[in-house]
């Protein structure tokens, strides 16, 4: 079921916070919403599950309108299911119980429980325990089972995996992940954490500011963010000022470096982004000839261990120089000492923006 939203805007008095938001998702792909606290994003989640209704636009499943000016489907009739950020499980009922929760009774409904925890990876032995027994991984396993008991068309995650410690969210995304490509249900996420949007599913949306700043598939958005602030906003990002040589090259404190994008307009004055990872350091700086054009000196000021890699700081020279801290293998580090002059090498090219 592909889900549309066209022109939604949202108020709470006087106060804006959606404005002109037009999104789609296509039937069974996963989009995630991603976009600082105050956004604007959780918001437009509730008012597709049914619990807000828009001042302004429209929005509609498979054609059907959910709400608009004229219309609003009550939240129990849109087909939707929901995933709050905290699972709100009901700590009295069993799994069982939880997860049944919204099916008629009948003889049908044992068996929808046993395949909704078969579906979500939850043993057999699960079932008449209480929430408070589980890991916080099963809790929202649970959670997403009762949303996809009663076969809804859309899922909705609000930030369901904030609570858990870092090594459990990334394995529970993969568990829920994997639950949803074999459901085939049409899927959106909200959240604030912007690795956990570009690796979630096949389509990523920026909300800013109460607007869809850009959307589109993972890998383009970040290759090539709409503007500046939508590139830091995703990632560590590098900005030099940079001139043109060409449409294809410009130069920087990192010499000669193409251009993979160019979101400038045609500004004269111009700056270039570079992600920290599209930077090889080539040491020592005496062997900066071989590392090509697109390569400047700088010099490594710091270092701190995490495990098989090292992050070293390095402070790029020139007038319009900067400071990175970036990944290398730790055996490289070794090599080096602080104040070692090395060469840094652009791959990848840059992204051009309009100087602010």
């Amino acid at each position: 079921m592909t889900l549309q939203l066209t022109g939604i805007g949202k108020s709470f008095g006087a106060v804006p916070v959606l404005e002109d938001v037009d999104l789609a998702v296509p039937s069974g792909s996963r989009l995630a919403l991603v976009g600082a606290s105050g956004s604007g994003k959780s918001t437009l989640l509730r008012l597709i599950a049914g619990f807000e209704r828009p001042d302004a636009g429209r929005i509609a499943l498979d054609g059907a309108v959910l709400a608009d000016s004229r219309t609003s489907v009550p939240a129990h009739r849109r087909g939707i299911g929901f995933v709050p950020q905290d699972g709100a499980l009901f700590p009295h009922i069993t799994v069982a119980g939880n997860i049944g929760f919204g099916l008629s009774r009948g003889p049908r409904r044992a068996a929808r429980v046993r395949e909704m925890m078969e579906l979500t990876s939850l043993a057999p032995e699960l079932a008449d325990r209480r929430p408070h027994e589980l890991s916080g991984g099963q809790q929202q396993r649970v959670a997403l089972a009762r949303a996809l008991a009663p076969a809804p068309q859309v899922i909705l995650l609000d930030e369901p995996f904030s609570a858990l410690d870092a090594g459990l969210r990334a394995q529970t995304r993969e568990a829920t992940v994997d639950i949803l490509e074999r459901a085939a249900v049409t899927t959106l996420l909200v959240t604030h954490d912007q690795d956990e949007a570009l690796s979630f599913g096949d389509l990523i949306g920026v909300v800013a500011g109460g607007r869809l700043a850009q959307d589109g598939e993972p890998s383009a958005v970040f290759d090539a963010p709409v503007d500046l602030a939508t590139a830091e906003f995703l990632g560590d990002a590098l900005t030099l000022r940079a001139r043109r040589q060409s449409a294809a090259e410009i130069v920087c404190a990192l010499g000669r470096v193409s251009v993979r994008h160019d979101r400038s307009n045609g500004s004269d004055e111009i700056v270039a982004m570079i992600r920290p990872n599209q930077l090889e350091l080539v040491m020592p700086a005496a062997d900066r000839g071989a590392a090509g054009a697109g390569a400047g000196a700088a010099t490594i000021t710091a270092r701190r261990a995490i495990g098989s890699r090292t992050e070293l700081r390095v402070d790029i020279h020139g007038d319009d120089g900067a400071r990175v801290w970036l990944q290398v293998p730790t055996h490289r580090a070794a090599e080096t000492r602080d104040g070692d002059v090395v060469a840094a090498r652009v791959g990848g090219g840059a992204v051009l923006y309009a100087a602010p």
